[in-house]
């Protein structure tokens, strides 16, 4: 599927991410599973035809609200980063970034997280490889920050700390509420950041079973 999205004129991409948007809202509350093509139907208010005229299948479907949403965490985010000179500010941008999306598709970000898994391998394949770029990206920008002298293993648990804090939001945050995304992303900066001038990346990982 993902060579015929490119071949997609604007209006069909807007129509194909209005049924998608709907989708995503039912499968955050209902999950994928539990969610019928009668359901996402009339939550996008088109005849059944009318989706399937544009998905084939739920599978489809799922593919395309993920597909499209690591698309937009990807897009030009190597050259924005390219742009500014000190690692801690790639840092800060990155996380400030990605509240911005996440807030701003809620939805769609949700589903990516916790729906994206249930996808046959040949589609989520291209999720997958998504979801690597984007890691290493963030996770080399880490590297970079601490002089490329942390281990791989305490390498990968900052960066997975640093996605962990910023999608847990999901489980609680209201981006209509008192507390905007601009700000939000103001104090997750404040306290991720803070926490890696602090850490000394000395290199040692304990294993288990090990007594260092």
């Amino acid at each position: 599927m993902g060579k015929y999205l490119k071949q997609l004129t604007p209006k069909e991409l807007g129509k194909m991410t209005g049924i998608a948007k709907a989708a995503a809202r039912l499968f955050n509350e209902r999950g994928f599973l539990e969610t019928s093509m009668d359901d996402i139907s009339a939550a996008a208010r088109l005849s059944k035809g009318g989706i399937y005229h544009y998905f084939s299948s739920k599978n489809e479907m799922l593919y395309f609200i993920c597909t499209n949403f690591m698309g937009l965490l990807l897009n030009n985010l190597e050259q924005e980063l390219e742009k500014i000179r000190e690692n801690y500010a790639k840092i800060e941008y990155i996380i400030s970034r990605h509240i911005e999306f996440y807030t701003k598709y809620i939805a769609e970000a949700k589903t990516t997280i916790h729906e994206g898994h249930l996808l046959p391998s040949e589609y989520f394949r291209d999720i997958g490889e998504q979801q690597m770029r984007y890691y290493r990206i963030v996770s080399d920008v880490l590297s970079d920050y601490f002089g490329g002298k942390i281990s791989e293993e305490e390498l990968k648990v900052l960066t997975f700390i640093l996605f962990g804090t910023c999608n847990g939001i999901y489980f609680w945050y209201d981006p209509k509420g008192s507390v905007i995304p601009k700000e939000l992303s103001r104090i997750i900066i404040g306290i991720l950041c803070r926490g890696l001038k602090g850490y000394k990346g000395e290199g040692k990982t304990r294993r288990k079973g090990k007594h260092s």
